[in-house]
């Protein structure tokens, strides 16, 4: 007779009842190693024990020991790192003044203890002391003296709040511990604080915030997290100068942090920059501990930057970046604490290039390493980062961490359930220490890997258990960025159960917490970070994909039509934020609905969003409040991004044979059902364009007969809202326009440049010029700010990419990155009403390999504050683009004639010149924003 096979959670019952982890780390614990089991988040400031001054007037009976002498020993055995002596001598130190009625001095006794004890690990006698030494401090009358212990008992208060994962206490602690500094004008208390607090926003995600906090107590300019280079060196070369001091320690370790929060929010070069000073510093302190952190926050942005090259396609670059990290985390090798997160995070590394040998030896290192850890929470993320680990290892899968789309995790191979056995008990060690601990983001997060690793076993029903479980913790720890996790794991679990509305509420709650999340979008904690593709951008689009999904017979509903357009533009938007790491609408915008229904009644609107099985499109007609809807079958997604970036590909070469069979493929799957509903009034399309189509101008589609651009115009715009459109004022039109001609550096000669300039100049009733070496930073922004110019033409190299800071424009010293020229055309006087009606960027072009690249295009649009910009896509024939400027600025002489309207008569102009007809030369124009 066959034994029946146990089920998984049988054979986990037994692998646990056959080896007990938790009897293997309290024996280990009793031996009260001295390892200082420090969290992850290894840039925490250390507070100093408390010392009160022993009052010499008091009389000290002889049977009662020194208490001075007490005080200098404690502190003497917890420098040297002999704590559990240290805490022996508080303890008497606390019980010798209590007997001498000095309550001050035994609540200053008593902080130290609880300090000793964190060292320690000892949690409860640590929360113990604190808690008896607040109590004893509330009773005291409010001295000078009694409000500075009070105020480094809530530093110490908020140390432990930190190490036991409870940070948002933490950041509230501090705040009360500087307002008091400031009260009795402790500067250097209150710097340490506000480090301290920059350290628990990390922790809760709030990535700018920290960086503002931590830019005012370095004393640096706090604008939008930027920070100069001669800013670093100041700094820099302050800290050098001198030994270290308290409040000299503190602002190096400010530093440091600052360059985990730059990389967190995107700033990579900055953060390299900030980090190599950190490390000169450390190097000239002959401080090892802070050399060693240094090394392995500089491998953490090496490792960034090597992803941000392969994102961009520089193969080569990403790999010495690759290789920089690994060297950089094999030097962070000082204490234990730092060594196991070096040894982590270049266990990820070696994983991610499939060196999958050397990975499994060094996953047998770090769980040697990790059974010396008491419990901690530094020891709990060590053991839920390794667990996400050893799945990657056990399915040879580089991209296993990834979160991606519902279809392709449905596609994945089968798992092996036994593979996963010490996985999930990883995974179960580390939830119960994170419960002894109380730490409930800690518990959280283990709770649902636990979840999503019984997703992908196909155990839906426990997958479903632990995520609600996972999402409880998560509330009550107020960690939004594991709510809107859990909440988006939740909703697939429900979704692959056929249960359709209650998956779509639990989207919609993931969409509405990453909507809160709002600047602190993509700030998710460093530990458990992800790109915004693989953890932001699959909720909106399964979102979509499960609110237009027909049921049974019936098709999705207007309701549900609308709130598919509005997680488009919620998608939209978060894209741009994550762009520029900032809220990027601030002004009151204009839902576009009202624009094409009282401004356009001859403008369609057009929502293409790309899924993983199908192209949905909705359309808005003018004057029309429902919305249509068509469905467009496809093979695979990957298949259609191939496609894309081949027609992509195709147009930057001028006699491609590729591109009208392409261009007729696209236009089959958007247009061709959406074409049968188009009334012969609309004459303008203003498509709303998903990511993967933002690199294809829209005009270049081919319906088989007639490109698209000879029967409409064509706008493009970044959402739905729009800021206060207006039609452009054809009466004075007045233009600044500037240029270069010559050779700049890797960029070569303009020189039909003077030809577009003159056909500007010509056709505009004033202007003033900028050309060659007047194009200048310092005389672009003095014109900008002299008179009001509603239109600026720039015509210069210039490149778009997904990344903010390689999206620039070129002048004639240096590059204007996107941010810059924001805050160059934004810079006019404050009290001026009188926007810029439309930007030209006529020489820029889309970085190569970049699949994001009209990203940047977007991103100007946006941040510029112009209403409407018309850029190229690629770089193209400057005779051409000379040609048609001159026909554009002719036609927008014309009243009636709206932006987009004039930018059709344009191309059409060079279509139909025998010397400029293939789309090369026409297509790359395009409009974004208003097209009035």
């Amino acid at each position: 007779m066959l034994r029946k096979k146990p089920r998984f959670g049988e054979k986990l019952q037994q692998l646990l009842a056959s080896r007990n982890w938790f009897l293997a780390v309290k024996r280990l614990y009793k031996k009260r190693s001295l390892i200082l089991a420090a969290l992850l988040f290894v840039l925490s400031i250390a507070v100093p024990p408390v010392v009160a001054q022993v009052s010499l007037s008091t009389p000290i009976a002889q049977t009662q020991p020194d208490t001075s002498s007490l005080v200098k020993q404690g502190n003497r055995l917890y420098n040297l790192g002999q704590f559990e002596e240290a805490a022996q001598i508080w303890q008497q130190a606390a019980d010798a003044f209590a007997a001498q009625g000095n309550r001050l001095n035994q609540a200053m006794a008593l902080s130290n203890l609880s300090l000793t004890y964190q060292q320690l690990s000892d949690w409860e006698r640590a929360k113990e002391a604190i808690a008896n030494s607040l109590n004893i401090l509330q009773t005291l009358e409010k001295t000078q003296e009694q409000q500075r212990i009070l105020a480094q008992t809530l530093d110490i208060q908020g140390q432990l709040q930190q190490k036991i994962g409870r940070s948002q206490a933490a950041l509230e602690t501090w705040q009360q511990a500087v307002d008091l500094y400031a009260n009795i004008g402790g500067s250097n208390g209150e710097t340490i604080s506000q480090i301290n607090q920059a350290q628990a926003m990390q922790d809760l995600g709030l990535y700018p915030r920290a960086c503002k906090t931590l830019l005012k107590t370095l004393e640096l300019d706090e604008q939008e997290c930027q920070i100069s280079d001669t800013q670093i060196e100041t700094l820099k070369q302050e800290l050098l100068e001198a030994q270290p001091s308290e409040i000299r320690e503190a602002k190096a370790r400010g530093l440091r942090s600052l360059g985990n929060v730059l990389r967190v929010i995107g700033s990579l070069k900055q953060s390299q920059q900030v980090l190599l000073s950190s490390l000169e510093i450390a190097q000239s302190w002959n401080s090892p501990q802070d050399e060693s952190k240094a090394w392995l926050n500089l491998g953490n942005t090496e490792r960034a930057l090597a992803k941000r090259a392969q994102e961009l396609q520089d193969t080569k670059q990403a790999s010495t970046y690759a290789e920089n990290a690994l060297a950089n985390y094999q030097k962070a090798a000082v204490s234990p604490t730092i060594k196991i997160q070096a040894q982590l995070n270049q266990l990820e590394l070696l994983i991610e290039k499939a060196r999958w040998q050397e990975a499994q030896e060094l996953s047998s290192q770090i769980q040697e390493l990790l059974a010396e850890f008491p419990v901690s929470r530094g020891a709990i993320y060590v053991k839920i980062n390794l667990a996400r680990n050893l799945v990657c290892l056990i399915q040879k899968n580089p991209y296993c961490l990834r979160q991606q789309e519902s279809e392709e995790r449905s596609s994945s191979s089968p798992l092996d359930e036994q593979s996963y056995l010490e996985v999930i008990q990883l995974l179960q060690t580390a939830v119960e220490e994170a419960k002894k601990l109380d730490d409930k983001r800690s518990q959280s997060y283990a709770v649902g890997l636990l979840g999503q690793l019984y997703e992908n076993l196909g155990e839906r029903e426990k997958a479903k258990e632990y995520t609600e479980q996972a999402l409880k913790e998560a509330w009550q720890s107020q960690a939004s960025d594991l709510i809107y996790q859990w909440q988006w794991q939740l909703g697939r679990l429900l979704a692959a159960q056929g249960k359709l509305k209650e998956a779509i509420a639990a989207y919609r709650q993931a969409v509405k917490t990453l909507q809160s999340l709002r600047n602190d979008l993509v700030a998710i904690n460093p530990e458990i970070q992800f790109t915004f593709r693989e953890s932001v951008e699959p909720v909106y689009r399964e979102y979509v994909g499960l609110l237009l999904q027909p049921q049974g017979t019936a098709q999705a509903s207007q309701e549900n039509l609308k709130q598919a357009r509005e997680a488009i533009d919620s998608l939209q938007l978060a894209e741009l934020e994550n762009f520029f790491q900032l809220i990027c609408l601030d002004a009151q915008p204009v839902v576009i609905d009202q624009v094409t229904d009282k401004n356009d009644p001859t403008a369609a609107i057009i929502y293409p969003i790309l899924l993983t099985d199908r192209f949905e499109i909705i359309l808005k007609l003018p004057q029309q409040p429902a919305l249509r809807h068509y469905t467009t079958p496809i093979d695979a997604r990957q298949k259609v991004e191939r496609i894309l970036e081949r027609l992509a590909q195709s147009l930057t070469q001028r006699n491609s044979q590729e591109t009208l069979p392409l261009a007729q493929q696209v236009y089959d799957w958007l247009l061709r059902d959406v074409s049968k509903d188009l009334t012969s009034n609309v004459k303008t399309l203003v498509f709303v364009l998903d990511s993967p189509l933002r690199n294809i101008p829209m005009a270049v589609l081919h319906d088989g007969q007639k490109y698209l651009v000879e029967k409409y115009g064509i706008a493009l715009t970044p959402g739905l809202q729009l800021l206060d459109p207006q039609p452009l004022e054809r009466g004075e039109l007045r233009a600044l326009a500037a240029g270069l001609t010559e050779a700049r550096g890797r960029f070569p000669a303009l020189k039909y440049v003077a030809d577009e300039l003159a056909q500007v100049r010509s056709r505009v009733s004033s202007s003033v010029e900028l050309f060659n070496r007047e194009f200048t930073n310092a005389a672009f922004q003095n014109q900008i700010n002299a008179l009001p110019f509603p239109v600026v033409h720039l015509a210069t190299h210039g490149q778009f990419s997904s990344q903010a800071e390689a999206t620039f424009i070129l002048t004639w010293d240096g590059q204007l990155d996107v941010n810059q020229l924001n805050d160059l055309l934004r810079s006019r006087d404050p009290s001026r009403t009188d926007p810029i009606e439309l930007l030209v960027l006529s020489a820029c072009e889309t970085l190569t390999g970049d699949k994001k690249a009209a990203l940047g295009l977007a991103g100007v649009a946006v941040r510029a504050g112009a209403r409407s910009t018309l850029a190229t896509l690629w770089s193209v024939n400057d005779e051409a683009t000379a040609f048609l400027m001159g026909q554009f600025y002719e036609a927008l002489k014309n009243p009636t004639v709206t932006k987009a309207e004039a930018l059709r008569r344009a191309q059409l102009a060079l279509l139909e010149n025998s010397k400029f007809d293939r789309p090369h030369f026409w297509a790359p124009y395009v409009l974004v924003g208003n097209w009035l």
